[in-house]
This record gives structure tokens, C-alpha cells and sequence, in this order.
């Protein structure tokens, strides 16, 4: 029997309770206000690019947000320092024959032939207990379905908090964590690729603010492949705080490297100006760390001996949170960041030295390497560094605007490239669903006479892989503003809204 859900319109007012990370569960009061105080203004964050309407209750153990938007949840699990989200589907008051009346209209349809489980947790005083509502709503529910405590397919769970009641069934799993901003600030190190910004993900993860360097060695298409996925990091997983990104021309330095320093060693002296370039960055803002993207010999600048010759470049601690990673789990980890479809087809501008680099350079010898260059080329680079505003750049400051349309052609294929589960929870009828992975991994097999239209969550990454599919010579298009711009089009033309 299909699954029946209760009729929900754009204009109801939902309820979503917040669980805190079991990190911020064990602080001590004081630290636990502090990082209380954080995660609020965060969640303030989030909510204010979804629904700024959306109103926060904080308490001492969870949060619960009023929104009119169905899709806060999707946001809200973005959010570091929660353990997990959990829509309301019925708030009723705290009385046991209200809450089993409520629970068996919303929830003996949805059990009927399944195994099932009720749950029930409360917080004030109340004429009943939680194994009442156990006992209960598990009675009323159990004609034609059958109860399993240990696997059940359904959850029905109740929480009672002083005179109300809430039911519901799904736990989506939060991002974890630390909330951003409780342990201060450092400079990544980003050049696109999978590597940094997966590193970058780990460290906001560890309540870390970021800002970020990128030393460009590729010019402006270069710069703009970066920015994209930087963004991406900024817009979806940095609430609470204003990211910024510091551009820095390393032409010079190229050619520089190519004059003077020994072949071998130019990969690991880039490196060092790399770490020399951040630390310059990082002091100017106050910053009390280095973060970089190295997984432990994965290339050849990578290996334990050249790792000790490069850090002393650096003048703070850096920090390696991929040190361990072999690429399969990066990756993997890029693809649920939202980076893997953009960093996939980023260049390679590192490999700027021909023949075989050294593998095991001492730091005396990479010493003398760089004593050949002008410490002046890398005051330049600081100096003439571009910074840009990453959460205030819109995705026409990023991609050529012919990328996006407005509207959907009537033969065109419509592809939905947000996850499984939003696309689940709702998408523009007859749209079908293509991961943004999947999509730029396979394109080339779509009829080429067919018109495509894209949409993910705000339009960026589609912006890229229409790019791509352009330059393959498909008609593809994004649809601008992401999803704003599939609810507006949905609204214009009468469509069911989620």
C-alpha cells in the first residue's frame, strides 16, 4: 500500500525540532551557553536564505524553527553542531487520549502491513507516563500491523514537552559536528579539485571559520572553476559566517621556478611559496591556522619527506585532515559535500615541472632551491591579491549568463540534479532525476536533438555541467536561481507546490 501523507499547502506554518550534537550535550554549562549562543545564530543564518520569516525557540536541549517552507530541513542538516532534524507532522496538546486520537488518524494507514515501533519521550509534569503513550498509541495503531522494538520500519515517535505533544516519524541525520565559529579562524589553502575542498568541509565541521587562498596558475578560467566550487562551500555549509576567497597571481612565480630552480624540486618549492603565500593571508587576518588539502603520497609532493621539507614555510600550524584519505574517500566525501560534478573537471595547473620530481628532498636542500628566487615575486602576489565575497557573489558573477533560462521550452527534458531525497520529497512535475555526478559522468550518451533544462539547489552546479554540455555541442540550459526559480515557474503555471 503507497505511503499516505497528510495534505500539507505552501502556507501552513511546519515545526522542526533541532538535536544538538552529543559533543555539545557533554560541555561544561558555560561552554555549552557559548557554543548554544553559536549554533543559534547559525540556524538564524540558514534559515534566512530559505525562509526569512522563519522564527528559532533555543532551549537548553534542542531548538525548534517555525517556517512556512517544507524544504527547511534539507538546509538545516547543512548546519554543524546538529544531530539530527526532525519534521513535526501533528503538535496537539499534552493530554493521552488527544495524543492517540492524533497519532492513529496520522499514522494506522502508513503501519497497516509493516512492522512498526512508538516511542515516546517527556519533559514537564503530566497525568501519564511515556510507557503509557507506549502502550497506548501502540494498541491503536496494532491491528493489521505488527510491533518490532528492534527493526521496525516505521518509527512513531511522541515527544511531550509541558502542555503539548508532538508526533512524528523521520530523524534526518544532521551534519554533526562543532558549531562554526567556536574555534576560530583559519586560511585554506583551495585549488579547486577534490582534495581542499573536501579538507576545508572537515575543518568547518570542527567549528572552525575559514577564509580561503587560491594561487592561481591558470588565469581567469582558472580562477572562475575555483570560485565555483568555493561557493558551494560558502553558500551550503559556512552558516554563521562570511567567507572570503584571496586570489593571488602566481604567473610569476611560475616562470620564475622554471628559470632558476632545479627540476626536481619545483613542484616542492611552488608548494612552499603555496604555504609562504596562505601564512601571508593568514596573518593579515588574524588567523591562527593553515589548512591544506595533502593526503599522504598521493602525488609526489606528498610523501613524508617532502611534506617536512615544505612545512617550514609555513609561520602557524597546519593543519592535514585528508592526511589519511586514500582518493576513493575523498571523493566520496566531495560528492556528498556537492563539489565532486565541479572539481571533476578542474585542471591540473600544479604539474608545471617536466621530468621526474624529487620524492624525499631534506629541508636544506629545498632551502637552497628557494634561496634562488626574489622574495619580492610572492610580496607582489600579496600584495596585488583580489578578494572576493563568496556568499555575496551570485551565479551570474560566476558563469556566462546564455547558461541560464527562465523557462522551460514544451519538448525539453527537464533534469532534477538535487539529491535523491529532495528530489523524492518533491520536484517539477515530469522532471526526471539525474545526480549532478552521475550527469557529468554520462551526458554524452543524451540524444543531441533533444533541448535540456538543469536545476539543482541555487543553479550553480547545473551552470557548470550545461557549460560542459554546451561545449559537446548540446542546447542545455540552467534554470536560473536554482530551485527559487523552479517554485516561482511552478507557481506562474498552477502547479501542485510541495
Amino acid at each position: 500500500m503507497e505511503e499516505r501523507r497528510p495534505e500539507v499547502h505552501e502556507d501552513e506554518e511546519h515545526r522542526y525540532v533541532l538535536r544538538l550534537g552529543a559533543e555539545i550535550a557533554t560541555k561544561s554549562r558555560r561552554t555549552r551557553s557559548h557554543f548554544l549562543e553559536v549554533l543559534n545564530a547559525n540556524v538564524r543564518d540558514a534559515l534566512a536564505q530559505e525562509d526569512p520569516s522563519a522564527t528559532v525557540e533555543a532551549e537548553w536541549s534542542r531548538i525548534v524553527v517555525h517556517s512556512r517552507s517544507r524544504h527547511m530541513p534539507a538546509v538545516l542538516a547543512r548546519v554543524f553542531g546538529l544531530s539530527s532534524i526532525s519534521p513535526y507532522e501533528a503538535v496537539v496538546p499534552a493530554q493521552l487520549d488527544r495524543i492517540v486520537e492524533e497519532g492513529k488518524r496520522l499514522y494506522s494507514e502508513r503501519v497497516q502491513g509493516k512492522r512498526y515501533a512508538v516511542r515516546a519521550r517527556r519533559s514537564g509534569r503530566q497525568p501519564f507516563s511515556s510507557h503509557d503513550i507506549h502502550v497506548e498509541l501502540g494498541a491503536a495503531l496494532n491491528p493489521g500491523a505488527e510491533v518490532d522494538l528492534d527493526d521496525p520500519e516505521v518509527r512513531v515517535e511522541v515527544e511531550v514537552r509541558d502542555d503539548e505533544a508532538y508526533l512524528f516519524t523521520e530523524r534526518i541525520p544532521g551534519a554533526g559536528g562543532l558549531p562554526l565559529g567556536v574555534e576560530g579562524r583559519a586560511v585554506a589553502l583551495i585549488s579547486g579539485g577534490y582534495d581542499s575542498a573536501v579538507a576545508a568541509s572537515l575543518m568547518l565541521r570542527r567549528g572552525v571559520e575559514l577564509d580561503y587562498v587560491f594561487c592561481n596558475l591558470g588565469g581567469e578560467a582558472y580562477e572562475r572553476a575555483v570560485l565555483q566550487v568555493a561557493k558551494v562551500v560558502a553558500d551550503d555549509w559556512s552558516y554563521g559566517s562570511r567567507p572570503r576567497l584571496f586570489t593571488l597571481g602566481f604567473a610569476e612565480s611560475v616562470e620564475a621556478l622554471r628559470e632558476k630552480v632545479r627540476p626536481g624540486y619545483i613542484q616542492v618549492v611552488l608548494k612552499r611559496l603555496m604555504y609562504r603565500a596562505a601564512s601571508g593571508v593568514a596573518e593579515k587576518l588574524g588567523a591562527e591556522a593553515l589548512v591544506t588539502g595533502e593526503a599522504l603520497g598521493q602525488v609526489s609532493s606528498q610523501t613524508l619527506k617532502n611534506l617536512r621539507a615544505i612545512e617550514p614555510a609555513a609561520s602557524l600550524p597546519v593543519f592535514q585532515p585528508l592526511i589519511g584519505f586514500d582518493k576513493e574517500q575523498i571523493i566520496k566525501r566531495a560528492r556528498v559535500l556537492g563539489t565532486a560534478a565541479l572539481s571533476e573537471k578542474v585542471r591540473e595547473y600544479c604539474a608545471i615541472a617536466p621530468g621526474k620530481p624529487v620524492t624525499a628532498a631534506s629541508v636544506e636542500a629545498v632551502d637552497r632551491e628557494e634561496s634562488k628566487l626574489d622574495p619580492a615575486i610572492l610580496e607582489r602576489a600579496l600584495t596585488g591579491a583580489t578578494v572576493h565575497d563568496l556568499r555575496a557573489l551570485t551565479p551570474g558573477d560566476l558563469v556566462a549568463p546564455y547558461l541560464f533560462t527562465t523557462e522551460i521550452p514544451e519538448d525539453a527534458v527537464v533534469l532534477d540534479c538535487r539529491s535523491e531525497g529532495e528530489y523524492r520529497h518533491w520536484h517539477l512535475p515530469g522532471a526526471k532525476h539525474r545526480s549532478e555526478w552521475e550527469l557529468l559522468q554520462n551526458f554524452k550518451k543524451l540524444d543531441r536533438s533533444r533541448v535540456y533544462v538543469l536545476y539543482c539547489a541555487r543553479g550553480i552546479q547545473t551552470a557548470y555541467i550545461a557549460e560542459r554540455m554546451q561545449r559537446e555541442g548540446y542546447e542545455a540550459y540552467s534554470l536560473r536561481e536554482g530551485m527559487r526559480g523552479v517554485l516561482s515557474l511552478a507557481r506562474s503555471r498552477g502547479m501542485v507546490m510541495p
